[in-house]
């Protein structure tokens, strides 16, 4: 069946830098989605982005402390995810 290699996964994940996300961090966080063919969709209360728009993700606003929705479909969805929590876990390797 075609569309079985297909996923969506969805994971909530918490901002831990203390800056939250500036541009440094959207500008990481769009490099390491880039790297997967899956859309990745980030949410913050009622607001949507693209996980691969640095623009999209500024407007979020995301301080530290706050819980994103990232929610991604496609082939590479798991691998995906696993790469935007390492990233977040990391603090963006900033702290």
């Amino acid at each position: 069946m075609a569309g079985s290699d297909i996923k969506t996964i969805e994971r909530e994940m918490t901002i831990q830098n203390r800056f939250g996300i500036h541009a440094r961090p959207a500008a990481l966080f769009v490099k390491t989605v880039s790297q997967f063919e899956s859309d990745i969709k980030v949410e913050r209360e009622d607001m949507t982005a693209s996980g691969k728009s640095i623009m999209g993700l500024l407007t979020l606003e995301g301080y530290q402390g706050s819980v994103l929705k990232i929610t991604a479909s496609g082939p590479d969805a798991e691998e995906a995810i696993t790469a935007i929590q390492e990233l977040i876990d990391n603090k963006f390797y900033e702290d």
